[in-house]
């Protein structure tokens, strides 16, 4: 998504595989992080997701290290076979490195989240911080690609890097409410304020969530005639409030998820036609 949306349609050529591996590599890399998460909560999934592979032992313990530490060599050998052809191409690695930053900035994440050493930031544990890395690492996946094909400062991905954050930090925050009875003894954001703060914190992002899609249109990184595609998105996130209000928070998240979805590919339908 971030390559089309930096170059206004597919890639051709080097700037192709480039973005194949690339893509790769955020796959695995998130493949990994995801089973690293569901190791690391095993003992919280068994009260708040049972039906989960590895507490309901369709997946073995053993299998799932493996599976962390292959889908991860699986990420760095993308990323530098990746590195390797942009050598070759333009300005070679001093135009493209902020790529190679942004997969250094994932690390980083990765390992202050999910880690609990001394010289960690543990964000996990540090309720409102932790939902911003995941969703900042959501959003950086878009600017990634954009970096990959020589393109750092597309606005119109910087545009859509702002739209899934915001998307994602206010989701994170609906499912750590939903998540609360299996979480006791973490310090989650909602643990910490209490379940209804949380959905007003929560409903006021999606707030500026519906601001930062509708803004690119007003100061013309996509064209106005365009604004009509985000509208299922719009309402789909509207819908969100009358969920959160009376706690349904399974549903809220959900919708916050579709809105997502929708508006994203209404943007980058936008950008590829306009």
């Amino acid at each position: 998504m971030g390559v089309m949306l930096a170059l206004g349609g597919l890639p051709s050529g080097d700037l192709a595989t480039i973005s194949i591996l690339q893509v790769t590599s955020v796959w695995s890399f998130m493949c990994s992080w995801n089973a690293l998460n569901d190791y690391l909560d095993l003992e919280i999934d068994k009260v708040n997701r049972p039906n989960r592979p590895l507490p309901s032992g369709q997946i073995s313990v053993s299998a799932a290290r493996k599976g962390i530490s292959a889908m991860m060599a699986i990420s760095v050998l993308s990323i530098t076979g990746a590195m390797s052809i942009a050598m070759d191409l333009r300005g070679g690695l001093e135009d493209w490195y902020p790529a190679l930053l942004i997969w250094i900035a994932a690390l980083f994440l990765l390992v202050n989240y999910e880690a609990s050493g001394d010289y960690s930031l543990r964000l996990k544990d540090r309720g409102l911080p932790g939902n911003l890395a995941i969703s900042l690492s959501v959003g950086m996946v878009v600017l990634f690609g954009a970096a990959g094909v020589f393109e750092p400062y597309s606005e119109r991905a910087w545009s859509i890097f702002f739209v899934a954050v915001l998307y994602n930090l206010a989701r994170e925050i609906v499912k750590d409410i939903e998540d609360m009875e299996g979480d006791e003894g973490r310090n989650t954001y909602a643990m910490r304020v209490g379940p209804q703060k949380a959905r007003t914190v929560a409903w006021i992002l999606l707030i500026f969530t519906l601001i930062s899609i509708l803004l690119p249109f007003g100061i013309g990184i996509f064209p106005e005639l365009h604004l009509i595609a985000v509208i299922p998105a719009v309402v789909l996130l509207l819908m969100v409030k009358p969920k959160l209000m009376i706690a349904e928070d399974r549903a809220a998240q959900m919708l916050i998820k579709k809105s997502m979805y929708l508006a994203l590919a209404a943007l980058l339908a936008s950008s590829l036609m306009g």
